[in-house]
């Protein structure tokens, strides 16, 4: 694997990290199942595209962008809370709206980034090549993101956050708000994949109603892994699991991908992921028959 291809799995790795910081709230910590992130997630690219190409400024087109994320997850706990449509459905028409949403927004399939300016190319430094500083800011904006979500998961509205993910019924005993918590919870969640959607769009060079297909799987797939390789039980150590859990993801799909002879393509991406998953799965249990035989 050349240089570049290492700094532009770990350059994806950090943007894909914040899609699992969202996924880690919305399956984790609220017990939510959510695919509304397959929708968030173009949401995000498509806003972003939209007001850049429309001459906002990135920074704005990129806090757009989140909030329109956020939005989309809102809807989302409405549906649930108030509607009381079952969460995993709730999600699940979100996710199909969201695809003609985009669409809309976007006014065709696609937007190009080519030559507009983006939030990289805006702060990029003289002397320092495009390919290495991309993955300096991602991983800069990652920590600032965790680092935002642990202080906030410690005050009381992010405490009665996980409560009501931890046994609702004992949360609304201590006079919690737990419809208002999953609207929140669920905003912030899918405020992360949109920012997440925004940077992707802007480092690929442009917006695609199909790009946030296997973003939740990828999302699962972050967590499941950064787990694997760090359990913990204490939030801090969980989210930055969950940061690694996506780099070494995506580190292992470009190896994977450039090892010449393992003979993968492209096409096989999602293979590659199903069998990422499998053994992430599967290494936990074998580690606790083994501690169980010695």
């Amino acid at each position: 694997m050349t240089l570049f291809s290492f700094l532009g799995a770990i350059e994806i790795g950090l943007i894909f990290a914040l899609v699992a910081l969202g996924v880690f709230i919305s399956f984790r910590l609220l017990r939510f199942p959510d695919l509304t992130v397959d929708g968030s997630f173009p949401l995000g690219a498509a806003v972003c595209a939209v007001m850049i190409t429309g001459g906002y400024s990135p920074f704005l087109a990129t806090i757009g962008a989140t909030l329109a994320g956020a939005v989309a997850g809102l809807i989302t706990g409405w549906l649930n809370v108030k509607l009381k449509i079952m969460d995993l459905l709730a999600s699940i028409l979100m996710m199909i709206a969201l695809y003609s949403i985009n669409l809309r927004i976007m006014g065709g399939p696609n937007i190009p980034l080519i030559n507009d300016p983006t939030l990289f190319n805006q702060l990029q430094p003289a002397g320092i090549e495009d390919y290495v500083f991309r993955p300096l800011l991602m991983c800069v904006i990652v920590v600032l993101a965790k680092l935002a979500m642990d202080w906030f998961f410690l005050t009381e509205r992010g405490l009665a956050i996980r409560a009501t993910g931890t046994n609702a019924r004992m949360a609304r005993a201590q006079g919690v708000n737990t419809g208002g918590m999953i609207l929140l919870g669920m905003a912030v969640s899918n405020g992360l994949v949109g920012l997440a959607g925004a940077l992707f769009a802007q480092t690929q060079g442009g917006a695609d109603s199909s790009m946030g297909i296997g973003t939740i799987v990828i999302g699962l797939a972050a967590v499941i892994v950064g787990e694997s390789i760090l359990p913990s039980r204490k939030l801090i150590l969980a989210t930055l699991a969950v940061v690694i859990g996506a780099i070494v993801y995506r580190f292992f799909i470009a190896l994977a991908l450039n090892v010449d002879f393992i003979g993968l393509k492209a096409q096989d991406l999602n293979l590659v992921t199903a069998l990422l998953v499998t053994v992430a799965l599967v290494i936990p249990q074998l580690k606790r028959r083994f501690a169980k035989k010695h």
